[in-house]
């Protein structure tokens, strides 16, 4: 059994096509599916069901897929640990980030980041806080940026605080509270909303306020593009309670102090448990080395 075989089965699992598979793996797809077969042969089992329409695995491929797709995790590593050894950084690196980061400038982080190790592959992930911080502790996230209410804190991970903002009220320049020079909760649960999901901690933030103030309001849209939601508002179908640093400076859109509003915090997130290179030395390039 060879580690580029099992390329080859997450590969074709992966596109559910042997043709789209080789062209991933930069090989004829002859070679590919001879290859495979050579595997099915040594295993005993069938991997995959193929029809001339369509290829699916079998219960057998089901069971295969986890244990090489670790197999290959750990293959990397190692090789990825070795070049360390000798100065070099490489492998796969994987960041998360929130719909609204406001806290580090990740392009610039990246430049010099890529700058000092140009070895390494960079895959971006953008979703919710929890999700990302579940990412970092099933070993899928090496580092990400979380964006957390200000009374909860990072579970699972190791982190350091960023910044912390406010949330301000986002209203499009006709709308009737636009030249309010403040606003409270009590008037804008007057409005229809455009917020994050329902039980995300983008939407946690301004949830916790209102229900703070007993206070309830009409979620109009629910998104987790911050595109759509500027869009909607920009359109007057709908306010929003945003990081003040986020919106700032966006055009079409007026931003007004809340004066009972929602806060959060802001964090660099990654694994507690035995960082790659990569994240080591990702982390360092962010200023935020880890401990």
């Amino acid at each position: 059994m060879e580690l580029q075989q099992m390329r080859y089965v997450l590969a074709v699992a992966a596109t559910g096509n042997f043709t789209r598979a080789a062209k991933q793996c930069l090989v004829v797809q002859s070679a590919l599916s001879h290859q495979i077969a050579a595997l099915e042969r040594e295993l005993g089992a069938k991997l995959f069901a193929r029809t001339s329409r369509r290829v699916a695995l079998t219960p057998a491929g089901e069971a295969f897929l986890p244990a090489a797709r670790a197999c290959l995790e750990a293959a990397d590593r190692a090789a990825a640990d070795a070049a360390a050894a000798t100065g070099e950084i490489r492998g796969r690196l994987t960041v998360g980030i929130i719909p609204t980061v406001t806290g580090i400038d990740l392009p610039s982080v990246l430049h010099d980041f890529l700058r000092a190790h140009p070895r390494v592959r960079i895959a971006l992930r953008s979703a919710g806080s929890d999700d990302l911080a579940a990412g970092i502790r099933a070993g899928e996230v090496d580092v990400a940026v979380l964006g957390l209410p200000e009374s909860v804190k990072p579970r699972g991970v190791r982190y350091r605080v960023l910044n912390r903002d406010h949330h301000v009220a986002v209203l499009a320049p006709d709308h009737p509270l636009a030249g309010h020079r403040r606003v409270d909760l009590a008037t804008l649960a007057q409005e229809p909303f455009a917020d994050f999901p329902a039980g995300t901690p983008g939407r946690a933030q301004s949830d916790l306020a209102f229900a703070a103030a007993a206070l309830t309001r009409d979620v109009a849209f629910e998104a987790m593009s911050t595109d759509l939601m500027i869009g909607l508002i920009r359109r007057s179908l709908a306010v929003a309670l945003l990081p003040s640093r986020f919106v700032a400076g966006l055009p079409g859109l007026v931003t007004i102090p809340v004066t009972d509003g929602p806060a959060r915090v802001e964090y660099l997130a990654w694994s507690d448990f035995n960082p790659t290179p990569a994240a080591t030395a990702f982390l360092e390039t962010a200023g935020h080395p880890a401990p």
